[in-house]
């Protein structure tokens, strides 16, 4: 490699292996193949969290670098703590113990790789540290020792493998006990000189200071998003997506747990008309992702972007969260709450009051109150809803709309008096007759309304419900108790995408198209990920104004997100046929008959509830000219 090709750079280079390997190995190979894979996903999450990266992670050996030496120190400490409590749940002969070493130095790279003297230095420093322990350099010392409340044990200098000068070598000690202590360090010998001595370094200590205030504090932490790459306009108001949180539990069926976790700060948020915030079927896609805060900013237009873990031990709760404002490249906050399980309601308004006040300054008169107002104490009740995310997130049909019929009667058993269960239980009927499960379409819709009322007569304040009689009342075709119910749902939320497509879809559906495009613009806006029926509802107002390049980009779209989706190959054959592109038309036609092959026109047109019977018959005539009967 010729100098010229060198990239040198200073960073702090945290090195970690397994005590023990080849023990644990010989005794139990599997086992401890599943318990290394475990560990090291938990650890990669929490450098992924300080703001770190893994280099290369190699049998038993992780390295990783980090642009700060205090985030490389927490983040060790953090990944000490975290495996000490999972190892407590193991027998004793089969405790992973990972030792870490770190040190801040010089380090060449190439590509992804980083190379040199800064990067054995750590891990020399790493085989001096105790299972389960963690030892770190002069350096990284000298750097951190009145930064953060730890102590620390001075081993005094090693002199290591193909390192020519002696490297100082200091064991961390963890602990209230241990916080500002330092064991073993020499005394300083005072000379006449000392008092100018420290009068110089005062001086330098506040210009260090100041620097550091400027540059760490002040200035960027990561690198910031563009306002102009944003793929979406920014709001006017503060915005922020909240992605997934992680599972750091050890059962993998507590994932619903973590997301609903996730989702109810959503809600939260999206009660308080001064924040714009990204829908959940949005901000979701990014699940089981590594995260670039700087693309989901970019992607779903938004300065803020909270992300985080649960881990959910029998009855207590771990939770960490951090928000980053992703335009001027810093971590707002990045904190851990904890508690028991019968305080999850605190621990959640006390999550969402934080980023609240974060980026808002202040809570607006009243946020409180709405961010409280659960309509539940019954925590039961509340662990049960929480099922209900992952079944309307595989995507509704027959099956699924059964599951979430069985899981709202579930909560309602547990609690009658809250309403939310209700709405989803409302909907569970309406479907019956939209996926041709019902022998009596008229009693499902009376079933879908009695229960949606039910719902608002516990809690007038909530959407859903509204939205629920919207679609009913839409099927019914009693138009203008549908638009009604739309515009009440619009009124009570205003970072509610379901509202505005609800009321986007009636009015497409009543041949105003021109004044149903922006509320479905402003729900694909909360959600920049749009759902089938806003697509499906945008793509056909633009066909009803003979908007064809539109509509058909739309419906290709709706089909791009959902594949085998019947109303964006009927849209398609429609719009082909009206331009006299019949071959085209005759193609998505058979697309048509491919994923339902007893596809009936005639059985089609009876569920189009528009207002005007032009508007079927046009629809009607062009699958008919496809070839569809």
């Amino acid at each position: 490699m010729s100098a010229e090709s060198f990239k040198r750079k200073l960073t702090a280079i945290l090195s970690a292996d397994v005590k023990g390997y080849s023990r644990l190995m010989g005794e139990d190979e599997d086992a401890t193949i599943r318990t290394l894979s475990t560990y090291r996903e938990l650890m990669s999450t929490l450098i992924q969290k300080h703001r770190g990266r893994v280099v290369d992670s190699p049998g038993d050996n992780l390295l990783a670098e980090f642009l700060s030496v205090v985030d490389a120190v927490r983040c060790a400490v953090e990944i000490q703590e975290e495996l000490r409590v999972r190892n407590d749940e193991l027998p004793e002969n089969r405790r992973m113990e990972v030792r870490i070493g770190i040190n801040l130095g010089d380090v060449v790279e190439e590509g992804e790789r980083i190379y040199g003297d800064g990067v054995n230095i750590a891990a020399r420093v790493e085989g001096l540290a105790e299972g389960g322990g963690i030892c770190i350099s002069g350096t990284v010392y000298d750097s951190i020792k009145n930064k953060l409340s730890l102590g620390y044990e001075s081993m005094g200098e090693h002199t290591v493998k193909n390192i020519k000068e002696p490297v100082r070598v200091y064991r961390m000690r963890i602990g209230p006990e241990a916080a500002g202590k330092v064991i073993g360090e020499k005394e300083p010998k005072q000379t006449k000189w000392g008092w100018k001595a420290f009068a110089a370094v005062a001086v330098l200590v506040l210009v260090a200071a100041g620097l550091v205030w400027n540059f760490h504090w002040r200035g960027p932490k990561i690198a910031p998003a563009s306002q102009e790459k944003m793929a979406l306009p920014l709001p006017d108001k503060p915005s922020i997506a909240v992605l997934p949180f992680v599972n750091m539990s050890d059962d993998p069926k507590q994932e619903f747990f973590s997301d609903g976790l996730a989702e109810e700060i959503i809600n939260g948020l999206s009660r308080i008309p001064d924040i714009f915030v990204i829908a959940r079927n949005s901000s979701f896609t990014y699940k089981g992702k590594a995260v670039d805060v700087k693309q989901v900013a970019r992607e779903m237009g938004v300065q803020y972007v909270l992300e985080g873990s649960v881990r959910k031990e029998v009855d207590h709760l771990r939770i960490t969260a951090q928000l980053v404002d992703a335009l001027k490249g810093y971590h707002v906050f990045s904190e851990r709450f904890e508690g028991e399980m019968k305080n999850l309601f605190a621990l959640q308004d006390e999550i969402t009051i934080k980023i609240v006040g974060s980026i808002q300054g202040e809570m607006s008169r009243g946020a409180g109150s709405r961010l409280r107002g659960r309509g539940t104490t019954n925590l039961n009740a509340f662990l049960k809803f929480m099922e209900l995310g992952p079944v309307t997130a595989r995507g509704l049909n027959r099956d699924t709309n059964a599951t979430m019929r069985r899981v709202a009667e579930e909560v309602i058993a547990l609690d009658p008096a809250w309403q939310a269960p209700y709405s989803y239980l409302a909907y569970s009927y309406f479907n019956d007759v939209v996926f041709l499960a019902s022998s009596d379409p008229r009693a499902s819709f009376a079933k879908a309304i009695q229960t949606a009322q039910k719902a608002i007569s516990l809690d007038d304040t909530q959407p859903r419900p509204y939205c629920v009689l919207c679609m009913v009342y839409l099927f019914m075709r009693e138009y203008d108790k549908s638009i009604a119910a739309a515009e009440r749902a619009v009124e009570l939320g205003p970072n509610f995408g379901e509202a505005y497509w609800s009321l986007g879809t009636t009015l497409y559906h009543v041949s105003r198209p021109e004044e149903a495009i922006p509320y479905f613009q402003k729900a694909m806006r909360i959600s920049p990920v749009p759902d089938y029926i806003c697509l499906q509802g945008l793509g056909g107002s633009y066909r009803m104004l003979r908007r064809y390049d539109d509509a058909e980009a739309t419906f290709k779209r709706l089909l791009q997100r959902f594949p085998d989706h019947l109303v964006g190959y009927t849209g398609l054959v429609n719009v082909y046929v009206e331009t006299g592109r019949m071959e085209e038309a005759k193609a998505e036609a058979v697309e048509v008959l491919r994923i339902n092959p007893q596809f009936s026109v005639d059985r089609y047109s009876r569920m189009l509830p528009f207002k005007e019977q032009s508007e079927v018959d046009r629809l009607v005539e062009a699958l008919h000219k496809a070839g569809l009967k």
